[in-house]
């Protein structure tokens, strides 16, 4: 049993002031056990553990930012084995690629008419469009697979295996 450091009167492990003489105890503070913060009291929690896989696949389809979660998804072990979150993160990406050619590549050559300039605004809004669209059925729990980019996120997919 520890003594007060003032008076020598009986304390307890858990005193920080001695209960006879009322004397701040030495080194107290750091003897009591505190709880672990959050990041260390459970190392065994994955990283997006605690992440559904469905909303995993939403994030992939987040117009203009959803390719940053669909990096993120692919990457993490989480989600390794998970055919249907892997397949909406590739359908993502490839989503997002499909913009990036439509505002990097076509746009810029659609410039010089009026009408090429139609042709590439409805494209944008097309693709805006499909976002969206992916975004209802994915919130659904329905595996839509996209034309051109289903397939290629189902190939994506099956290489991974």
């Amino acid at each position: 049993m520890p003594y007060c450091t003032q008076c020598g009167s009986p304390v307890q492990d858990t005193d920080v002031f001695c209960a006879g003489c009322g004397a701040r105890q030495a080194d107290r503070d750091t003897a009591r056990p505190r709880p672990a913060p959050e990041s260390t009291a459970r190392p065994d929690k994955q990283f997006l553990g605690d992440m559904s896989p469905r909303t995993a696949s939403i994030l992939c389809y987040i117009p203009w930012m959803g390719w940053i979660a669909s990096i993120v998804v692919l990457a993490s072990e989480r989600f390794r084995h998970n055919r249907d979150v892997r397949f909406h993160a590739f359908q993502g990406l490839y989503l997002f690629v499909a913009w990036l050619f439509v505002d990097w590549v076509f746009e810029p050559f659609a410039a010089y008419t009026a009408a090429t300039q139609f042709v590439g605004k409805a494209m944008k809004l097309a693709v805006l469009g499909t976002w969206i669209l992916m975004l209802v059925k994915t919130s659904q729990d329905q595996l839509f697979r996209l034309p051109i980019l289903g397939d290629l996120a189902e190939r994506s997919v099956s290489e991974q295996r």
